[in-house]
């Protein structure tokens, strides 16, 4: 009997520590890389050719891909530079693309 009530008090002990412990963990802000509303086409179709280059996953937007509608040059760009974005781990300059991105803290889609 002794042995349960010290196998629940350490269990109540070790789970205050852990609700301890979460409440100090930071959840970090989602965040987004997406086309600016006001970019030129032929500078956003440079920019996402280059982050098709860079290591953005692109083949979802190709004409078979999921992600191809819409087949707009600013949603091609967006879903482009997003998936540069999150393969960089959101690391700063890496949305930028010549002026033709910003980071949206709100979910684009």
């Amino acid at each position: 009997m002794a042995s349960e009530y010290k196998a629940v008090a350490i269990t109540t002990i070790f789970l205050s520590l852990m609700a301890v412990q979460l409440s100090y963990v930071r959840v970090a802000a989602a965040s987004w890389c997406v086309a600016r509303s006001d970019a030129i086409s032929p500078a956003l179709q440079t920019a996402l050719d280059y982050a098709c280059g860079a290591g953005a996953d692109c083949s979802p937007i190709q004409s078979s891909g999921l992600c191809f509608l819409p087949n707009t040059i600013q949603a091609h760009a967006s879903y482009a530079f997003n998936s540069y974005y999150q393969r960089k781990a959101n690391a700063p300059g890496s949305c930028n693309f010549g002026g033709t991105a910003t980071v949206a803290e709100t979910d684009p889609s």
